[in-house]
């Protein structure tokens, strides 16, 4: 099956996808977050054949739901009034270091690095919720 991962932010979200056999994760792209964005999600969806959503959820150190948090499911709430795929949820804590971490030997500005860091981060949600589905 092939998982849409979404790193929903205030200013910008990040998308990431995996393959059928869901082996291989890739970034897809960093949108900004607007009014219009579950209906782009929506046209991925049916472009890209997706057959669940993985949201990444920011939890707090301390495993308790924060603001943020709180903001995502409220999201994922509103999505699935809006299309019938599952929704999953991803502890996202730290995914963001993870990307910026996979970003220093790359030879990009600071610009270029803003551009690409929302959908890394997508892609290591993806990366953990399948390697979490791979080990139960």
């Amino acid at each position: 099956m092939r998982y849409l991962s979404i790193d929903y932010g205030n200013k910008i979200t990040g998308l990431a996808i995996c393959d059928q056999t869901e082996t291989f994760v890739s970034p897809l792209m960093a949108i900004p977050t607007s009014t219009e964005l579950i209906s782009k999600i929506i046209e991925v969806v049916k472009a890209e054949n997706v057959g669940a959503l993985v949201l990444g959820l920011p939890l707090n150190m301390d495993d308790s739901v924060g603001p943020q948090a709180k903001k995502v499911q409220a999201f994922a709430e509103q999505i699935k009034k809006q299309i019938d795929t599952p929704v999953f949820f991803q502890d996202e804590r730290l995914s963001t270091f993870a990307a910026e971490g996979k970003m220093i030997d790359m030879d990009l500005t600071r610009k270029g690095k803003k551009r690409r860091i929302d959908a890394l981060a997508a892609a290591e949600i993806l990366q953990a919720f399948l390697d979490s589905r791979r080990n139960q």
